[in-house]
C-alpha cells in the first residue's frame, strides 16, 4: 500500500477487537515512533496491552476495546501542535498500511501516568487509538477543493492532487478549518502558503500539521513519489 492508497483507506477507527499486535508490527510502529521523535523534537510513546486510557466516562459510547494507543507529547512551544500532527499522522498513515486502525483523540481518554513519562516541560497533546478494527467506518461530508484553496486553471496539477489529499485528512470533528493558496513561482520554486482559520473547536493547529503531510503527499513533494519537485510550502 502507497501513503496515497493509505490516504484513501484510512478512516477513524473507534471500535476496535482484541487481538495482540505482532512483534513485527510493533518493531515497525516502534522504528517510525523513533524516527518522528528525533525529526520532530517530540516525545512520543507507544503504550501496549492498556485497556484504562481508552474507557471510563470519557470515552464511554465513543471507543472500545482499546488496548493500544500512542501519547502524542513534547516540550511545550508555540508549534508543538503543529508538530504533532504531521509526525502523529505519519504514523498513522504506517498504520494503516500495516492493516491497523487508528483515531486520534483529543478528549476522549484518560491520563494513566503510569504508563508514559513527561519531563516537567513536556506536554500530552493527544493520543492517538491503535489496534485491529471492528469498524467499518463512515463517510463524512467533505469541503470541495474550491472551498479550502484558491486551485485554478492557473495553478499547477500537484497543487489541485495536494489540496485533494488534504480534504482527506483527519481533522478534529471534521472542520476542516484550513486553507491552501498557490502563491506562485520564485527562482525556480513554487511556493504553496497554508494557514488555519478559526474554530471554536480549536486543534487548528494540529489538523494543519496533519493536513500538511497529506498535502505534500498528494502533491509529491516528497521523497519517493512523483514529484512536482519543486514545491515548498509556507506556513
Amino acid at each position: 500500500m502507497t501513503l496515497l492508497e493509505a490516504i484513501d483507506a484510512r478512516h477513524s477507527v473507534r471500535h476496535y477487537i482484541s487481538k495482540p499486535l505482532s512483534q513485527d508490527i510493533i518493531d515497525a510502529i516502534q522504528a517510525k515512533i523513533d524516527a518522528c521523535n528525533r525529526e520532530g523534537n517530540l516525545h512520543i510513546q507507544l503504550v501496549l496491552n492498556e485497556i484504562k486510557g481508552f474507557s471510563g466516562m470519557m470515552a464511554y459510547g465513543s471507543f472500545s476495546g482499546v488496548e493500544n494507543y500512542i501519547v502524542m507529547a513534547g516540550h511545550r512551544s508555540d508549534d508543538l501542535d503543529e508538530r504533532i500532527g504531521y509526525f502523529g499522522e505519519q504514523i498513522v498513515l504506517l498504520a494503516q498500511q500495516l492493516g491497523l486502525g487508528t483515531c486520534w483523540a483529543g478528549l476522549s481518554y484518560r491520563k494513566v501516568k503510569e504508563t508514559y513519562t513527561l519531563a516537567p516541560d513536556e506536554k500530552l497533546a493527544c493520543m492517538i487509538s491503535l489496534g485491529y478494527p471492528d469498524d467499518a467506518g463512515r463517510k463524512h461530508k467533505r469541503k470541495s477543493v474550491a472551498d479550502v484553496s484558491n486551485v485554478s486553471s492557473a495553478t499547477p496539477l500537484w497543487f489541485e492532487r495536494g489540496v485533494q489529499a488534504a480534504l482527506k485528512a483527519p481533522t478534529a470533528v471534521n472542520q476542516q478549518k484550513f486553507y491552501f493558496e498557490y502563491v506562485g513561482e520564485q527562482d525556480g520554486v513554487h511556493l504553496v502558503r497554508a494557514k488555519r482559520l478559526f474554530s471554536v473547536v480549536g486543534y487548528t493547529k494540529m489538523d494543519l500539521g496533519i493536513v500538511k503531510l497529506h498535502f505534500e503527499i498528494g502533491a509529491g513533494c516528497l521523497e519517493g513519489t512523483n514529484c512536482c519537485q519543486s514545491a515548498k510550502v509556507l506556513f
